[in-house]
């Protein structure tokens, strides 16, 4: 049998786009040599892998069960490239990373330009998205760590944490002298959230003691830069981590405030798979994230940025 590598990591990706189009633009080849190598993968196995439509393809019942041993399959090479690069004195070749909304505009520019100049052989790759994703992402290797807040509570992955950081209550800027409302209070203001699945919902929800509920008139974005101009323009409230305050608060008419303590905050960490092969060396990426947020902290201490 003649399968290739190539093959199967075509494969993998139109099974995770279901579309052509997608998974050979992902993949960075044209549409039709992606439908050409999975045609000769389709001949050399004698089975039909995928049901084809217009719009979409789908797994067939078999190609289902040749998903999961081609995962497997994949992650096991690219582990075998880990402990390679594993066994050299220094970092070096391609690191993936994933990270959450919430964190990505804010620490990367820091933390891509601290890890450029400590490992200069080192090839970053950045994958923004929620946090679901990247956990299944990172279990499906095709990751090697994820940024995002703790506690994520998977026995699979190693979780270290690296920061605390408090949530910053968004005013609109003729409240600035008014009194910093409670929890209990904030509950009945218009509380502007972003959409479902972000985990930063969720921790502001929990500080009003909303649960899953969404809040009374309330009003969902997609980033934390919707909801801050959402605020400038008069339209409710809404809290945002203090790392985001000085990039997206600039351009804005609002008003800053902290609660009182005990205040809310999440725990930034960074995650990576327990068999992986690179642990030693994320380690030391993780020492580097720490280290580039720490520096931010200092910068806003020296602004006077709230």
């Amino acid at each position: 049998m003649n399968v290739t590598l190539k093959q199967l990591r075509y494969f993998e990706a139109l099974t995770r786009h279901g579309h052509f189009g997608r998974a050979a633009e992902a993949s960075s080849i044209s549409q039709p040599a992606l439908s050409q190598q999975i045609k000769e993968l389709e001949a050399e196995l004698g089975v039909i892998l995928f049901e084809r439509s217009a719009r979409q393809v789908r797994l067939t019942g078999f190609g289902e069960d040749v998903a999961g041993r081609v995962s497997d399959i994949l992650r096991s090479v690219d582990e075998l490239g880990d402990l390679a690069r594993s066994a050299q004195d220094r970092l070096v070749g391609r690191l993936r990373i994933g990270v959450i909304p919430t964190i990505a505009p804010y620490l990367l520019p820091t933390l891509l330009g601290r890890l450029s100049d400590l490992h200069l052989d080192l090839d970053i790759h950045v994958r923004e998205t929620l946090t679901p994703r990247l956990i299944r992402e990172l279990a499906d290797g095709q990751l090697d760590c994820a940024i995002l807040a703790l506690p994520v509570s998977d026995p699979a992955f190693t979780e270290v944490a690296l920061f605390s950081e408090a949530m910053v209550l968004v005013r609109p800027g003729d409240q600035g002298g008014m009194p910093v409302p409670t929890a209990d209070e904030l509950r009945e203001t218009r509380l502007l959230l972003l959409e479902e699945g972000h985990c930063f919902r969720d921790q502001a929800l929990s500080f009003c003691n909303l649960g899953a509920a969404r809040p009374r008139e309330g009003l969902d974005g997609s980033s934390l830069s919707t909801l801050v101009q959402m605020v400038g323009a008069g339209i409710g409230v809404t809290l945002i981590p203090e790392m985001a305050v000085p990039v997206e608060t600039r351009s804005a008419s609002v008003a800053l405030a902290r609660f009182d303590p005990p205040e809310p905050g999440r725990t930034v960490g960074m995650i990576w798979r327990k068999t992986s092969p690179l642990a030693t060396r994320l380690t030391q990426i993780a020492d580097v994230v720490r280290d580039s947020a720490d520096h931010l902290r200092a910068l806003r201490a020296s602004t006077s940025v709230i």
